[in-house]
């Protein structure tokens, strides 16, 4: 098999040839069909993420090279080990890479997304940047038919990290103005599900104007350039009072204060991008205004299972994909961090 590792942090992907891996107990050998590419993939391969005011977060204390990346997996089961129950070779899965420990509370509420020992796939054990991918247990693979794979391995991360964000808005009246904060393939992806959840056409801010088309064709009701003179002041005056809820998919200090600003009095701010900096906050117009903010990470097991039930009826808009060689990563993370990318990038083997 081959498989592309990150050597050293913020130099190319090296192909690695191996035998593939032999799946013992419950594990499971999944034949890679197709493999995101994320913006967490992007952080993890420069070896930094940042947290503003000149801090940096070591990726080191939380992936240890060498290391293949890539978390958003589908392919078809290739070997089952003597104790996975309930698949077999030719099944056609998603993965579920978001593992924990098994044992902490979090892992045993149905929240190991959320485990201070993480076990992720691409992160802390092997992805889907290769041929092969091994899978611990047979309850993280869950079928996507009738989509196809290049579809369904975006709902692993982008589309599970939007519907969880979502669902933290609840409950949500049709009737409510939604703000969408960054058209990436994650926000994207949460364009495409407000309506399935809520009957929403949300308002989406973003500041590539290139993005615009593809936003309205994903379901916005409106799109704006958060970045103009008075854009704050104009979208609190067509809504009335400001948005119900605003979901910020970028995770700027500019980003965060548009959706915070953009808010109505009892709204609720839900933070969700990575790409770094710092925001200030008043305590004090916090409490004033009754607002809330809340962090979402991705999302649990339940929810792409939920998720995936909505997808495979067909009802969901796709997500713009542009497909890859696999031989072709590294320069997919590069048009990643220039922002030449539409979407979402997806490489194959």
């Amino acid at each position: 098999m081959i498989s592309y590792r990150v050597e050293r942090f913020g130099e190319p992907l090296v192909a690695i040839e191996g035998d593939p891996p032999q799946p013992k107990g419950t594990e499971v050998l999944l034949d890679v069909a197709a493999c995101g590419v994320c913006h967490s993939d992007l952080h993890l391969w420069e070896g930094y993420f940042d947290a503003g005011d000149g801090q940096r977060i070591d990726a080191a204390r939380i992936v240890s090279p060498p290391r293949t990346l890539g978390h958003e997996i589908a392919g078809t089961v290739r070997a089952v080990g003597p104790d996975a129950h309930g698949i077999r070779p030719g099944d056609k899965r998603v993965v579920y890479p978001w593992l924990g420990c098994g044992t902490c509370a979090f892992c045993a509420g149905g929240n190991e997304h959320l485990c201070a020992r993480p076990s992720a796939l691409g992160v802390q054990r092997d992805g889907g940047f290769a041929q092969y991918v091994l899978v611990p247990d047979p309850r993280y693979l869950l079928a996507y038919d009738p989509l196809g794979e290049e579809q369904a391995c975006t709902y692993a991360c982008a589309g599970l990290t939007a519907f969880s964000a979502l669902k933290k808005v609840a409950p949500f009246a049709s009737d409510d103005t939604l703000l969408v904060i960054g058209a990436g393939g994650v926000g994207l992806s949460g364009v495409r599900f407000a309506k399935a959840l809520y009957g929403a056409a949300p308002i989406v801010a973003e500041v590539d104007r290139a993005k615009w088309d593809t936003v309205r064709g994903a379901g916005a009701a409106d799109v704006v350039d958060p970045s103009e003179d008075g854009a704050l002041r104009a979208l609190i005056k067509a809504t009335g009072a400001g948005v119900r809820a605003a979901i910020d998919f970028v995770g700027s200090g500019s980003s965060f204060t548009f959706g915070l600003g953009a808010l109505a009095k009892g709204g609720t701010l839900v933070s969700v991008g990575l790409f770094g900096g710092s925001a200030r906050v008043s305590p004090m117009q916090i409490a004033m205004r009754a607002v809330s903010i809340a962090g979402s990470y991705v999302g649990s097991l339940d929810e792409l299972r939920e998720l995936l039930q909505i997808a495979r009826t067909g009802s969901l808009p796709d997500l713009p994909v542009t497909q890859r060689p696999l031989a072709e990563v590294s320069d997919a993370l590069l048009d990643l961090k220039g922002g030449r990318v539409r979407g979402r990038v997806v490489v194959r083997p």
